[in-house]
C-alpha cells in the first residue's frame, strides 16, 4: 500500500501556525496558507504524507475538541482547510488528520448540555458520571477524564449517539476534505471493537485509507495490527531505544528492541509488519536537545529512515530545532516562522537523501531485518527483500571501525562510490547506506 512507503512529515498546526494558546470563539483568523506556502520545500525534502494534529475547533491545544465539523477558527475555514488538503494532493502528498475520539474539551455542546441540566440532560450518557460526586471545576458532578486531566471528560464509546456522532465527523473529514488516513490518538485505550467500526467506516469511504495509533507500550498490541482494525502504531519502543542507546553508547539497547519486534524469529512481535517511527513528536524532547553528543545526529536520521517501519519527521526538526518538554508544551511546539532553518543545513540535505534512498528502494520498505555487526559504539544491519540487499550501519563512537562482511562489493548509496565488503571503514559519528551487487 501507498504508507508502506511513505516518508512522513509531522505537523502541530496550532504552533506551527503560531496560533493564540486560548481560542477566544471570536473572529476567524486565515493562518492554513502558513501551511501551504512550506508544500514545495516539503516535496523537495521528500516528503509523501504530511500527518497533522489536531485542526478542529478547540478550547486550548485542539485535543479538548468543541466541534468535530469545523476547522479551529484560529487557523481557518473548512473551505481554507480543504484548498490546503487539495494543495498537498496537487504536489503528490498525502494527508492525515488526527482522530481525537476518546475525551472532549469541557465546552464540547454535549457536555455543557450535561452541566446546564444535569440528570435531566438528553445526552447525559455520552459521558461517565456520578451526580452524586464533585470535579474539581465544582460542578457538582463527578466525571470521567484523561488520566487525570480534568479539562478532558472521556467519552462513552459505548454509548449509540456518540458512535454515530464520532462516525459521521470521520465520514464528513473523508467527503469534504479527501483525507487519505487518521492517527488515533491515545489509541491504547480503544476497545478492539471500536476500532473495527472505524476500519468499517472509513475502508467504506476509501479502500486505502490509512489508520495508524499511537501506542506507548506496543508489547500487547501486535494482535490489533490486521486488516479489520489498524495498519499501523507508533513505535514508541525503538524512540526511547534509540536516544537511550545514542546517549549511553551502547547500541545493543537499540538492537534488541529491533530483532524483538522485526527479527526473522517466531517470538518477533512485528515481524512482516510496519509501525512508525520516530526520533521525537510534539509530546517528547526534541532529537536534538535529547542527543547528549551532537555529532551523532546524522547517524540517528539514518537508522530512523533504514529500520523496519516508516520513518516520520516533526516539522522543524529537519532544521536542527531544539524543544525541551520541561519548558511545557509550547516549546516542542513552535512557530514555523521562528525555526532558524539555516542553522544546521546538512541536517535537512542528509533527510532528503534518505528519503530518496528510500523511494527507490523496496527493501526498505518492505524487507526483513538482520543484524550483521554490532558493538557499544557501532551497529550494522541488512534489510533484505524484493529482490535486493541494504546494508545500513552506523558508527557513534570516537574510534574508526573496519568490518569485514564476505567478499563482493557494495555502492555507498549516499555517495554514490563503490567499495569492497571485506573492508568497509566506517568513520568516527558517521552511518552507511549500501547496496551490496
Amino acid at each position: 500500500m501507498w504508507f508502506d512507503e511513505a516518508v512522513f512529515y509531522q505537523i502541530y498546526p496550532l504552533g506551527f501556525c503560531g496560533a493564540e494558546r486560548e481560542n477566544d470563539f471570536g473572529e476567524t483568523r486565515h493562518r492554513f496558507s502558513r501551511i501551504e506556502r512550506e508544500i514545495p520545500r516539503l516535496r523537495a525534502l521528500g516528503v509523501t504524507a504530511v500527518l497533522f494534529n489536531p485542526l478542529f475547533e478547540s478550547e486550548r491545544h485542539g485535543y479538548d475538541t468543541v466541534d468535530f465539523f469545523r476547522a479551529d477558527r484560529r487557523l481557518g475555514t473548512n473551505e481554507e482547510l480543504a484548498s490546503l488538503v487539495e494543495k498537498f494532493h496537487e504536489a503528490g502528498i498525502r494527508v492525515l488528520f488526527d482522530g481525537v475520539f476518546h475525551h472532549v474539551g469541557r465546552a464540547f455542546p454535549a457536555f455543557r448540555k450535561v452541566m446546564e441540566e444535569r440528570e435531566r440532560a438528553a445526552t447525559k450518557d455520552w459521558f461517565y458520571l456520578d451526580f452524586y460526586g464533585d470535579s474539581p471545576y465544582g460542578d457538582g458532578f463527578r466525571y470521567a477524564d484523561w488520566e487525570g486531566h480534568a479539562e478532558l471528560v472521556k467519552l462513552n464509546l459505548e454509548n449509540g449517539e456518540v458512535q454515530n456522532y464520532l462516525m459521521d465527523a470521520v465520514r464528513f473529514w473523508i467527503r469534504n476534505f479527501g483525507i487519505d488516513g487518521l492517527r488515533l490518538d491515545v489509541c491504547y485505550l480503544f476497545p478492539p471493537w471500536f476500532l473495527e467500526l472505524l476500519r468499517r467506516t472509513v475502508s467504506a469511504e476509501k479502500e486505502d485509507f490509512f489508520l495508524v495509533g499511537e501506542v506507548i507500550h506496543c508489547t500487547s498490541f501486535a494482535h490489533n495490527l490486521s486488516p479489520a482494525r489498524l495498519d499501523s502504531i507508533t513505535d514508541y519502543e525503538c524512540y526511547k531505544g534509540m536516544i537511550s542507546a545514542f546517549n549511553s553508547r551502547n547500541l545493543f539497547e537499540i538492537e534488541y528492541s529491533l530483532t524483538r519486534l522485526f527479527g526473522d524469529f517466531p517470538w518477533s512481535l512485528y515481524r512482516g509488519k510496519r509501525m512508525l517511527n520516530f526520533v521525537d513528536n510534539h509530546d517528547v524532547d526534541r532529537a536534538y536537545t535529547a542527543l547528549a553528543d551532537k555529532r551523532n545526529l546524522l547517524p540517528l536520521y539514518t537508522l530512523l529512515f533504514t529500520m523496519p517501519g516508516m520513518p516520520c519527521v516533526y516539522y522543524g526538526s529537519e532544521f536542527g530545532a531544539e524543544g525541551d518538554k520541561r519548558g511545557g508544551d509550547e516549546a516542542l511546539r513552535p512557530c514555523i516562522d521562528e525555526i532558524d532553518k539555516g542553522a544546521h543545513a546538512e541536517l535537512s540535505a542528509h533527510i532528503g537523501k534518505l528519503a530518496a534512498i528510500r523511494k527507490a528502494s523496496r527493501a526498505l520498505s518492505y524487507g526483513g531485518y538482520e543484524k550483521v555487526a554490532l558493538s557499544n559504539e557501532h551497529l550494522a544491519f541488512v534489510r533484505r527483500g524484493e529482490g535486493e540487499e541494504i546494508l545500513a550501519a552506523v558508527n557513534i563512537g570516537e574510534r574508526e571501525v573496519v568490518l569485514s562482511l564476505g567478499e563482493g562489493t557494495a555502492e555507498d548509496l549516499l555517495t554514490g562510490e563503490h567499495v569492497p565488503l571485506g573492508a568497509l571503514v566506517l568513520a568516527p559519528h558517521a552511518s552507511y547506506l549500501f547496496r551490496c551487487l
